[in-house]
């Protein structure tokens, strides 16, 4: 069993366990969704969002760990920088009661975002003048863990770019790491800050709550509202945990899955999300569920997905067991909701008292147990579920007591030989006719998800597409969707928030080309999109054989892809002498069949360090994922690695078959 010993949270509410908000018997949920200033200036028709309430950002920044570097292009604070800061600041002293000694130890970190430093990236886009080396990074996905003040080095590393998803996956990377003794503290969670960017592009898909705000499950609802904020647990195997000064609960099993059935829209009969469900309660070892803690987005889609799922999971208890959705009251936080839900779930079976959801009085979705009032409940037993673009879904069990241990998975992981695509070898027809796909929606899509997609057809040429089928797809990025974001928020910036283009917004996320490769090639297991520099390609190797190794895919397709263009070149002008492409392999628990792959690669090690602290270049160089991937294609080599140009290292040791 894996143990929280430590947390860090910054919420609407506050920060600390206040960041959780209230949680009184009788009492109706609160909500901090309010009229912001900042979208009714920009012109948005419905300007509800949840801002964070902690400490000045600007004091934020300057009080944190010493040597924080936490600025923007125009050399202010990112907000996401100082709502991550604040939340690794908030668990380390935790730490520092909890287990004294702790930074002498192995500390790995899996941090999860949606949109990054996204609010850098526009103002970047909008000034006349080139950025310095740490403006340009603010702008990136990866800016605001490179810039926060960090307590310690984190080996291994992790960003986890799942979309609202990301720190629900995260925390079950971390548990991977732990149970596979590859750290001794894994830090794990995620943030997020409301950006005029992100808030236009749900807007534009009229997914948005007007003034009443979002009301989970309940019948009338019409959509979501943004929040902000940033939560890390510090998780320990059980015997550190019993050692420590306080436990806040037990994560006693994780499941992840696709949809694979669309890019935006959830399964309807939630199939996908249920699967991700019974494969976490299985892994805790079958325990009853006491209390449910939704995805809970209050849109009409995604609710009444979920509600399937639940309904399909629990089968007769799902009308007993009380179903939360902390959304209400906080709004949607993205890549730190899963964290903030998860740490609200297990206060409310400390604390033995089922939460109310926002909207009290309307009926209920599916006759879901979804409280107007919180309730004493002796509830020892949670499950967490979330869902994203990209098709992508993740359970949590969490527990107020230990239970079962599961022993390590025995033998090994292995990987296929590599094979590697060109914008050149990109085919619309020819993709279209492979995949199943219409050309049309192809060529729609992004250069980065046409790109995932041809090397992933290239794989599945080279093996068989029949051994592609049912696995995960873990995709690698340097810069991940800049060039796409950039060509969003151009037409922004022309014409207003009004204008912003419904069909391009999905794929500004790093996730849709997985979910995209996920829908062509019915890749149901594990989603998600990693990394954010040129070890992004080893980063993805790495995280898809803690997955394997953990026993939560049992093969997971790894596609390190990169765009290179406009954005790109701003960002880190050695771009320039890049081009677009992309390297695709299979992770695999068992040998594989002989044929195509049969000259294989037994995975002897893989990681990736971030220091403590670093300097920063004096220039970015090519902020490339795939290239390191290369030597794999053709050759077989015992080692692959790559720049980590803010201090560290990722590298890979195999030893072939």
């Amino acid at each position: 069993m894996i143990g929280v010993v430590a947390r860090g949270l910054v919420s609407p509410f506050g920060e600390g366990d206040a960041a959780l908000g209230p949680l009184a018997v009788g009492e109706p949920a609160a909500s901090c969704v309010t009229r912001d200033q900042e979208l009714v200036e920009a012109g948005f028709a419905k300007p509800f969002v949840a801002r964070a309430a902690c400490s000045s950002f600007e004091d934020a920044a300057a009080t944190s760990f010493e040597g924080a570097v936490a600025t923007s292009f125009d050399g202010a604070a990112d907000r996401a920088t100082v709502l991550l800061e604040r939340a690794l600041e908030g668990c380390a002293c935790e730490l520092d009661e909890a287990l004294p000694g702790w930074r002498g130890l192995r500390v790995g970190a899996a941090i999860g975002t949606s949109s990054g430093g996204m609010r850098s990236f526009e103002r970047l886009l909008d000034a006349a003048s080139a950025p310095s080396v740490a403006g340009a990074l603010a702008a990136t996905y990866i800016g605001p863990l490179v810039h926060a003040a960090r307590p310690t080095a984190f080996e291994p590393v992790s960003l986890v770019l799942g979309a609202c998803a990301s720190s629900t996956l995260a925390i079950g990377v971390a548990r991977a790491w732990l149970q596979e003794d590859r750290c001794d503290v894994a830090l794990c969670g995620g943030f997020d800050a409301v950006s005029v960017f992100v808030a236009a592009g749900f807007e534009s898909l009229r997914a948005t709550a007007g003034a009443r705000g979002p009301r989970p499950f309940r019948e009338g609802r019409d959509g979501l509202a943004l929040g902000e904020g940033a939560a890390v647990l510090a998780l320990v195997r059980e015997p550190e945990a019993r050692r420590s000064a306080r436990v806040y609960g037990w994560i006693a099993g994780f499941g992840a899955s696709c949809d694979a059935t669309h890019l935006t829209a959830p399964e309807p009969g939630g199939g996908g999300l249920a699967r991700a469900a019974t494969t976490a309660i299985a892994e805790a070892g079958g325990p009853a569920i006491d209390l449910v803690s939704a995805h809970g987005t209050a849109t009409v889609q995604n609710d009444r997905a979920e509600a399937a799922a639940i309904v399909a999971t629990l089968g007769p208890d799902a009308s007993r067991v009380p179903v939360h959705s902390l959304k209400g009251a906080i709004g949607h936080t993205l890549g730190a909701a899963g964290a903030l839900e998860s740490l609200a779930a297990l206060r409310a079976l400390e604390r033995g008292v089922a939460p109310a959801s926002f909207g009290e009085g309307a009926a209920v979705e599916a006759g879901l147990r979804v409280l107007d009032r919180a309730e004493r409940a002796p509830a020892r037993t949670a499950l967490k579920l979330s869902s994203a673009f990209g098709g992508a879904n993740a359970a949590l069990v969490v527990s107020a007591e230990p239970g079962p241990s599961r022993a390590p998975r025995a033998g090994d992981v292995v990987l296929s030989r590599a094979v590697a695509v060109t914008l050149a070898d990109v085919d619309v027809a020819r993709l279209a006719a492979r995949t199943g796909y219409g050309a049309d929606r192809i060529a729609r899509a992004d250069e980065l998800v046409r790109l995932t997609m041809a090397a992933t057809a290239a794989l599945a040429e080279a093996g068989g597409a029949e051994a592609l089928r049912g696995a995960g797809i873990l995709v690698g990025h340097g810069l991940a969707t800049v060039e796409t974001n950039a060509r969003f928020w151009s037409r922004i910036r022309a014409s207003g928030v009004s204008r912003a283009e419904p069909r391009r917004f999905p794929y500004t996320t790093p996730n849709a080309a997985a979910g995209e490769c996920a829908i062509a090639f019915g890749l149901t297991g594990p989603a998600f999109a990693v990394g954010g520099g040129p070890h992004g390609g080893v980063e993805a190797l790495g995280v898809a054989a803690d997955l394997v190794r953990a026993g939560v895919a049992e093969r997971v397709v790894v596609v390190a892809a990169d765009e290179v263009g406009e954005a790109s070149r701003r960002i880190a002008p050695a771009s320039a002498a890049e081009a677009g492409g992309a390297v695709a392999l299979l992770v695999s628990a068992a040998r594989l069949a002989p044929g195509p792959w049969a000259r294989a690669a037994r995975l002897v090690s893989c990681t990736l360090r971030l220091e403590a602290s670093a300097a920063l270049p004096p220039a970015l160089g090519a902020l490339t994922a795939h290239r390191a991937l290369a030597p794999l294609v053709s050759g077989t080599p015992e080692r692959i690695a790559a720049e980590v140009p803010w201090g560290g290292r990722a590298e890979a040791v195999l030893d072939w078959i």
